[in-house]
């Protein structure tokens, strides 16, 4: 893996505007906590013994992989040394509703099935796309979010759409949909793989590959890091993300869609839009609501493990 201090810059370069942000008076202050779910950390729910929500409250503590380095989802603050972002706050609320404190641990996108799997995470909230290959391996909530996928190129490129990709060196994480989804969409592009977006970025800016290619919010971050950089191109594809839970625990599967669906009906998830990625990109977002963990599968069919 590459010396990572080359990189650490581009999480504080947005960590700092966030704060900026909050100093300058840009809107509510966010709270620490995110507001809404039933329990909203009152009395702790009880749950039948044997669970795996009973085990956690006695443990007292969930462990939640989450990204470390992709801003606004998971990035780590540089003046308070904690892990925050959209998927964060997620993972705090519903730390919240089961009555115990988030422990979060670093889940890149090729150890997520991994870490559910060996019992290291108990979730995963680490822009994870839903899709049938994964869910042969791990069980997935309903959607909570939406994103599209992109390109992002230097201002000035040749690159306009998927089909200037042939021919160009293209960066996508290892373990990404993006994998298959260059391959097929330009497939003679020259796929760098690696473990991590921000080495992606730090690629670009070297000159050592054209384009970068995966989640349109997660591109968005590392515009916010270095302006000289821009989305071209249409839509590659749509991608829910789903919390991941280690494959066949009924029970918790059916403990975090609650909390997702009150999350999405009470207001919780258009507040932690605004406050993450509406106030960067000006547009709104697509209603996760409206999409059934059924709807998400059929848009990512058996593939390679089914």
């Amino acid at each position: 893996m590459r010396d990572p201090r080359g990189r650490k810059w581009l999480v504080v370069a947005f960590a700092c505007l966030l704060l900026l942000t909050v100093a300058c008076g840009g809107g509510d202050e966010p709270s620490e906590q995110p507001s809404g779910g039933g329990n909203g950390g009152g009395d702790q729910p009880q749950f039948e013994a044997g669970t795996t929500m009973a085990d956690l409250q006695d443990e007292g503590t969930i462990v939640i992989g989450v990204k470390f380095d992709v801003p606004p989802f998971g990035f780590k603050n540089p003046e308070t040394g904690g892990v925050e972002g959209f998927d964060v706050d997620l993972g705090k609320l519903i730390a919240s509703e089961l009555g115990v404190k988030a422990e979060f641990v670093e889940a890149i996108s090729d150890n997520r099935i991994p870490f559910l799997q060996d019992g290291t995470v108990d979730l995963v909230l680490s822009t994870m796309t839903i899709t049938t290959d994964r869910d042969t391996e791990i069980d997935y909530s309903r959607p909570y979010f939406i994103a599209h996928g992109r390109i992002l190129a230097p201002k000035g490129s040749d690159i306009a759409g998927v089909d200037d990709l042939n021919g160009k060196r293209v960066c996508t994480a290892l373990g990404s949909t993006y994998e298959s989804t260059i391959k097929e969409q330009a497939p003679d592009a020259d796929l760098e793989l690696v473990d991590s977006y921000s080495e992606c970025t730090e690629l670009l800016q070297n000159e050592s590959i054209d384009a970068i290619s995966t989640d349109d919010v997660i591109l968005t971050g590392m515009i916010i890091q270095d302006e000289s950089l821009e989305l071209v191109g249409d839509q590659l594809t749509v991608e829910p993300y789903g919390v991941g839970i280690a494959d066949g625990d009924k029970e918790l599967k059916g403990f975090v869609d609650g909390v997702v669906d009150g999350f999405l009906q009470d207001g919780e998830f258009d507040r932690l839009y605004k406050k993450w990625v509406g106030q960067y990109t000006g547009e709104p977002a697509d209603d996760p609501s409206k999409m059934t963990l059924q709807d998400a599968l059929k848009l990512y069919p058996c593939d390679e493990t089914c």
